[in-house]
């Protein structure tokens, strides 16, 4: 079968893969109908996440119809279209079971830090990604959910990841009717995270980004303010006159470590994410929020330690939530919020194209060119 395949930092191939076979009772092997390259996916095309081996399957966002059953798989069968969470959730363990399926303890058994994701390095797991004409899902009982009649598979598409992960960054700030929410990044994610800070009821919705195109789609796509911090002298000091001299009451952190914008990053580039990841937007996060704020961060930290403004948050009294999102249990709700036209997936996806012309999209995706924002990877002979 055809699967994106990494061979080393900015080096994706489509090529020849060994079919995937199940291999334990409860697999399903599924035949992709649509994947999706993720922000998160540009990390480890970068290099920066560790142990991403040469030969791996990269894709963590993918529908697809089942083709194969395990013996002991009991809610799915052939023939049923799905779309599966990015993180591998065993349903017993002692987080499954209080619905943080994101920490699983029997998908990562190796390390503390984090369950099981498809297509993302052997830090977390060594499970080949979706970006594939097919692909093996573990614990098909657990993760998978069935495609709803009314809804296609690219409205389906991007709740394996992107939606349920900008829902969970609106959700752990806590917000309330009264609040401004700052959201760093109009990246996908920080996209849906402004979208959904609305639903939450927020007061106004701050977008903080550089790129044109994509300040545009957040003025476009969620009404939001939105702020290019090379535009200014010092993004903090701004957000703050934006907010009464305060800051924000709500920051979302939707960067994470390829961050840019601080003479330190322009110094250091490279060498410094390499061995700890830019904290620029992080910091900003924790500068700019009012004291007693509440900072999200929902932005990818691969490498172990970040050089982050801790005293701030200490002296001004802030909240810190954080955490890979909890996808499963957000599923139903999102689906309800699709139906009803409170999120529109499609109008994320600027780019369709065939499986084949993967690396063409990493190379246009982590370039930020051609009006990017969402790229939909389409197998062949998927309907």
């Amino acid at each position: 079968m055809l699967a994106v395949t990494y061979h080393g930092p900015r080096c994706v191939r489509v090529e020849e893969n060994p079919e995937p076979r199940i291999q334990h009772p409860n697999d399903v092997v599924l035949r992709v109908s649509r994947a999706a390259i993720c922000g998160s996916d540009l990390h480890l095309y970068h290099g920066y996440i560790a142990d991403t081996r040469v030969g791996t399957i990269f894709g963590h966002e993918f529908t697809g119809v089942v083709e194969e059953v395990g013996p002991s798989v009991q809610t799915l069968q052939r023939g049923d279209r799905v779309v599966v969470p990015f993180n591998i959730a065993c349903g017993t363990c002692f987080f499954c079971q209080r619905e943080r399926t994101s920490a699983c303890e029997n998908t990562n058994p190796l390390t503390t830090i984090a369950g099981g994701i498809f297509g993302y390095s052997h830090t977390t797991g060594g499970y080949q990604g979706g970006q594939a004409e097919r692909v093996r899902v573990p614990f098909a009982d657990v993760g998978p959910m069935k495609i709803p009649d009314d809804l296609s598979d690219e409205d389906a598409l991007f709740l394996s990841d992107i939606i349920p992960t900008g829902y969970q960054a609106a959700e752990m700030g806590d917000i309330t009717p009264a609040d401004t929410v700052a959201v760093f990044g109009c990246g996908p994610v920080g996209l849906v995270a402004q979208r959904c800070a609305w639903l939450l009821g927020a007061r106004r919705v701050i977008a903080v980004d550089a790129i044109d195109y994509r300040l545009e789609f957040a003025r476009r796509y969620n009404q939001a303010e939105t702020l290019d911090f090379t535009k200014v002298p010092d993004v903090v000091s701004v957000l703050r006159d934006m907010t009464d001299g305060r800051g924000p009451d709500v920051c979302i952190e939707a960067v994470g470590l390829e961050a840019s914008g601080s003479t330190l990053h322009g110094l250091l580039g490279k060498t410094l994410m390499l061995q700890a990841g830019s904290p620029v937007a992080l910091n900003w996060a924790i500068q700019s929020v009012r004291r007693g704020g509440r900072v999200s961060i929902i932005g990818v930290y691969g490498p172990p330690w970040n050089l982050v403004d801790v005293g701030a948050v200490v002296n001004k009294g802030l909240t810190i939530k954080s955490g890979q999102c909890d996808v499963k249990r957000y599923m139903p709700r999102l689906v309800q919020h699709i139906r009803k036209g409170n999120i529109d997936p499609r109008a994320l996806i600027t780019h369709r194209v065939p499986l084949e012309a993967a690396a063409e999209m990493y190379r246009l995706f982590a370039a930020r060119t051609d009006g990017i924002i969402k790229c939909v990877l389409i197998p062949s002979g998927a309907k």
